[in-house]
């Protein structure tokens, strides 16, 4: 397709080859065989239809089509072509699209639109074919002969975003009969939804779902500094989960809970068990899951690190749940794995860097997205660069000190805001009225942190003298 504008709209196609993580668990050399067919038939379709194949995406790919009507013309192709082929155990081949505007750096492809689509196809079983509305209203009047859409409904994707509208394509000969979506619909669920993209730490969340996917991963603690989005990647991989647990997946915040009895009962509430106002809720808890599949993600564990020691004993009495926790200090109970969760990607060195090296940057990436929201004629240009990597580099890449940054952008000049960052970090207020009062400022942070210190605890000094905190 060659070089593509920076406003261009664009079809992505993204395929996974479904349950790809357990079938290489348990079919390894049958798995590795299947993709490399998998990869051969996209890529005759894709690029016989006028496409591009962007990359491999683990055990998928992603193409983009300056045509919607071309990228339904390969999905069909490739699918008739994986059809035929023997796969055994190895499974189907799911996928989906989505259009937008193209961001591109390096020869690959980068915004929410992309992210969209990547969801779209998650949310499709083996064989299955999604499109977004906007992909539907493009093609509708051009659809191949015998070719249809069949209007799905609304569904939570599992980018906790908002609702997706979505269609499926049917063709005689191709499946057309599939369980209901993998989607945020399809289990009891309290995750919130998110008022933003989930951006980069793909690689983060791949190595995060490996490792809740294992059997023997029960509890799971994210661990590093406040501000590192351990949170954000929490609800994340919750929501990839869904799927999993038969009773569902429920979000617990226990940042007000500072006795383990009270956070046991944030648990029953959220869970909705009944039990005797006399029993203690750690029993309740027992008795109410015991029989039960499901998933809890409990955020801000290191508020009330005394419950953890009852968790462990709620695992082993429980077989069918699993716990992954946030915090800012490891449990420390059996059975614990952790989860370091560092800060976003820098560009590399500490000296000046091209254009591309800067966008490739998850630090980067997340400035230039948050700020664009606030104002949509902001860009990443020559002129800007330098300013916005010297931004994310004294921010040592923390989600939401950058995030705080980026919320300047409609005060301050890019440059401007570079100079004051630099001078002092008082600057990182005024975050949403609806975000927690910790994550407002930057000082709020650091604070909330040290609040968790006890007298013994405390190590610092002033910078002028030798007293210990007041």
């Amino acid at each position: 397709m060659g070089d593509v504008p920076a406003d261009a709209s664009l079809t992505y196609l993204f395929s996974d080859v479904e349950g790809s993580t357990r079938l290489w668990e348990r079919h390894p050399e049958a798995m590795q065989g299947a993709l490399a067919r998998h990869d051969a038939i996209l890529r005759a379709a894709v690029e016989g239809c006028g496409g591009t194949v962007v990359k491999t995406t683990g055990d998928g790919l992603m193409a983009v089509f300056g045509s919607a009507p071309d990228a339904i013309t390969a999905s069909l192709a490739a699918q008739e072509g994986l059809r035929d082929e023997p796969w055994g155990e190895t499974g189907p081949v799911r996928m989906g699209m989505h259009v937008g505007e193209a961001q591109t750096r390096g020869g690959d492809y980068y915004g929410t639109a992309v992210n969209r689509a990547a969801r779209v196809m998650a949310a499709a079983h083996g064989g299955q074919v999604l499109l977004s509305v906007p992909i539907a209203e493009l093609v509708a009047g051009s659809l191949p002969d015998e070719v249809r859409l069949r209007d799905l409904g609304t569904h939570r994707l599992k980018d906790l975003a908002g609702p997706e509208h979505l269609f499926q394509l049917v063709r005689p000969g191709l499946p057309d009969t599939f369980p209901p979506l993998a989607t945020l619909d399809v289990r009891p669920n309290n995750l919130p939804t998110q008022t933003s993209a989930f951006l980069g730490r793909e690689a983060l969340l791949g190595e995060l779902r490996g490792l809740l996917d294992a059997e023997y991963a029960r509890l799971v603690t994210l661990t590093g500094p406040g501000g590192t989005g351990k949170t954000r990647l929490a609800l994340q991989a919750a929501a990839e989960q869904v799927d999993r647990f038969e009773d569902g997946v429920y979000f617990v915040d226990l940042s007000a809970e500072r006795e383990a009895d009270g956070a046991y009962a944030a648990i029953v509430r959220t869970v909705a068990i009944t039990g005797s106002g006399d029993d203690p809720p750690l029993e309740v808890l027992q008795r109410g899951l015991r029989e039960r599949q499901l998933l809890l993600v409990l955020d801000n564990l290191e508020q009330v690190v005394d419950a953890a020691t009852g968790l462990a004993e709620l695992l082993a009495y429980c077989p069918g749940v699993t716990a992954l926790v946030t915090s800012r200090a490891a449990l420390r109970v059996r059975g614990e794995r952790l989860f370091p969760v560092p800060p976003l990607t820098l560009p590399a060195g500490d000296g000046a860097v091209s254009l591309e090296d800067a966008f490739a940057s998850e630090s980067v990436q997340l400035f230039v997205e948050r700020a664009s929201s606030l104002r949509p004629d902001f860009q990443l240009t020559d002129e800007n660069a330098a300013d916005v990597v010297a931004i994310c580099r004294r921010l040592d890449g923390l989600p939401l000190a950058i995030e705080l940054a980026a919320a300047r952008i409609t005060l301050f000049a890019v440059d401007d805001l570079r100079w004051r960052l630099e001078e002092r970090l008082d600057v990182l207020q005024g975050g949403g009225r609806d975000l927690p009062k910790r994550q407002r400022t930057l000082r709020s942070t650091l604070e909330w942190s040290t609040e968790l210190l006890t007298e013994a605890q405390w190590c610092f000094r002033c910078s002028r003298c030798s007293s210990a905190r007041d």
